[in-house]
């Protein structure tokens, strides 16, 4: 490789391995109307459903989610180019991907891609979004409405059936502390413990079946 290429490349890849991934989704009527995903390359990630809001919920992707979520930004070209269908479709919310590294930014604003990269990277983030929903859901139960954590408990349990959770470990405070409190349903508190294990210690992903 011609050195000029070499030092290009180079700093094409620094600048991938620093940067920043955000999520931002407003889609006036649904639930929630807005948020702002914010993903580092160390896996630690930021939710937020107002603009400025103070006290943002926290999260911890595994190595594994944010290998897979750079390296469909990069397919993307890190947001460098066009992913909106341009399709008469339903208005499905304004969506966009950002990338940022200090001063050097790009993003791509769309309402419906048929791209199956810019889809599957849309995808991790709106797994991201119904994860934090859930959270919220069973703090709120479990603060204020403990006859409904039996429901939110089967609802997130559902979701992680359906593998649409992300960084699990977030849910590991409330559901130890239902599981321990003997002022939860007996059922919430035996279904909490449950589906504690299953986060701590996940069934191991299938083998591929041979041809």
């Amino acid at each position: 490789m011609k050195p000029l290429l070499l030092l290009a490349a180079m700093a094409a890849a620094a600048w991938a391995q620093s940067g920043k991934l955000i999520w931002t989704k407003s889609f006036p009527g649904s639930t929630p109307a807005w948020v702002r995903i914010t993903i580092e390359p160390n896996g630690q990630g930021q939710y937020i459903e107002e603009p400025n809001d103070p006290q943002p919920y926290a999260f911890k992707l595994t190595e594994s989610e944010v290998k897979t979520m750079y390296g469909l930004a990069e397919k993307l070209g890190w947001f460098n180019r066009n992913v909106e269908s341009g399709l008469p479709v339903a208005k499905m919310g304004e969506k966009t991907f950002r990338y940022e590294d200090g001063a050097k930014a790009s993003e791509q604003k769309f309402n419906y891609s048929i791209d199956p990269d810019a889809q599957a990277l849309a995808d991790w983030f709106e797994r991201i979004t119904e994860s934090e929903r859930y959270l919220m859901e069973l703090e709120r139960s479990g603060r204020f409405d403990k006859l409904g954590v039996n429901k939110v408990i089967l609802q997130i349990h559902a979701a992680w059936d359906r593998k649409r959770l992300v960084a699990v470990e977030q849910y590991l405070k409330w559901l130890d502390r239902i599981a321990r409190n003997e002022s939860y349903l007996n059922m919430a508190r035996e279904r909490a413990a449950l589906l504690a294990d299953q986060f701590r210690n996940p069934a191991p992903a299938e083998a591929p079946k041979q041809q």
